[in-house]
């Protein structure tokens, strides 16, 4: 009735949006289903959503069933382990309180929003919290340099390093102090959150090369069930990648940077990189480090002397563990471990090298190591006496050289 009056242009934008305002309507009258949308990254692309990966996991627990369409993918911990997952275009019907739901994307009549938002979205969270803790496998991550525009910052493999605290070569009353500090911070949530501190724990290792630095780290990550995430800081451009890389790790989790002293240069002298000590610090103990919980973040040093005393002081690495030279106490963890015995008429000649010359739990384990069939407990330990003379001319030349070098 208007087109005669209004020129056409008008006429069509008033027409579009008349149907666009009461069409929408309209719509929403015939088709009473409301839709949710769970993606696999949040808008910012900060961090994956836990709950997608949740509802995976809940799907992925009733789709082998369902679904006449599925994919196929290796498990990447497992090598013989398949992972099935719904197909492109594939629907799975789930019944919650009398309420039928269609995912990954949740289709749902409107009178049952309240129920899906506030019963059923927290239902799959938790059903896929359980699957997922059920079948865990604990990995082992290292950052994937180069590429920004990767889905993850991080690759993994899984975590099978045979480690623990009973072969652990270490003054026992040291290893128990360790563990002990390990179950209060495992269960120390509720006090972490008393007491307005982010729930985490650092730790530094340092000592000489051969002292077991890194297996202390894969004997806490067994002893704890936690995964581990080995930064390269080399690898990291800018400090802005460094916060994403914490962003994007998860609890119960170890973050390790090994021999950090060398990793990266924190002084800003090398133009090229990026990476500062205030980076480092504002993602280790600053605000963005409370972003998650249950994290432990571990540095190791083969010389303590060369790090920035910032970096290292108590708040932020709050346990410093020396890693020793061999004692008599570690050398017969060694023993049972490599050799079975717990006594030899040797020991004693063992004990008195050990408290002449500086020897590494690692050489001592070299020696103790069964290398043919024609070796026995006795020849591994003759073994070790033998290396004497190389071991008090190494400690003299190592002594000698920092006496002539101090400054």
């Amino acid at each position: 009735m208007l087109s005669p009056f209004l020129p056409r242009q008008l006429f069509e934008l008033c027409v579009g949006r008349f149907a666009r305002r009461y069409g929408r309507r309209l719509v929403g009258l015939m088709d009473p289903y409301l839709t949710v949308t769970i993606s696999e990254h949040d808008g910012e692309r900060m961090r994956p959503r836990d709950l997608y990966d949740q509802a995976k996991a809940y799907l992925s627990h009733r789709c082998a069933r369902q679904a006449r369409s599925l994919r196929a993918a290796r498990d990447a911990c497992e090598s013989d382990r398949f992972l099935l997952t719904m197909g492109d275009g594939e629907e799975v019907y789930d019944e919650f309180q009398g309420a039928t739901v269609r995912a990954y994307r949740l289709l749902f009549h409107r009178r049952h929003r309240d129920l899906v938002v506030d019963s059923y979205l927290p239902h799959v969270s938790r059903e896929g919290r359980a699957i997922m803790l059920s079948n865990r496998r604990r990995k082992l991550f290292t950052n994937a340099g180069g590429d920004r525009y990767r889905k993850s910052v991080w690759s993994y493999v899984a975590f099978e390093h045979p480690s623990t605290f009973e072969t652990l070569a270490m003054d026992p009353a040291k290893k128990r102090d360790i563990m002990d500090d390990l179950d209060a911070f495992r269960k120390g949530k509720d006090y972490y959150s008393r007491i307005g501190k982010a729930w985490k724990r650092g730790y530094l290792l340092h000592g000489p090369p051969g002292t077991g630095k890194s297996t202390m780290i894969a004997a806490m990550a067994n002893y704890l069930d936690y995964d581990v995430y080995d930064v390269e800081l080399t690898s990291v451009a800018t400090n802005t990648d460094l916060r994403r890389l914490f962003i994007e790790t998860k609890g119960k989790s170890i973050i390790v940077i090994e021999d950090i002293d060398c990793s990266v240069d924190l002084t800003g002298k090398r133009k090229k990189n990026k990476v500062t000590l205030s980076g480092l610090l504002n993602v280790i103990d600053g605000l963005w480090s409370a972003c998650g919980g249950e994290r432990i973040v571990v540095f190791t040093t083969n010389h303590v002397e060369k790090l920035d005393p910032a970096l290292i002081r108590r708040g932020r690495m709050d346990k410093h563990i020396e890693m020793s030279y061999c004692c008599f106490e570690t050398f017969k963890i060694l023993a049972k471990n490599y050799l079975a015995m717990d006594a030899h008429p040797l020991f004693d000649d063992v004990e008195s090298l050990l408290q002449e010359v500086k020897i590494t739990p690692a050489d001592v384990a070299e020696h103790l190591m069964l290398k043919c069939a024609a070796d026995d407990e006795a020849t591994c330990l003759a073994s070790l006496l033998s290396s004497r003379g190389d071991a008090v001319l190494a400690s003299w030349e190592e002594q000698h050289v920092w006496t002539k070098f101090r400054p």
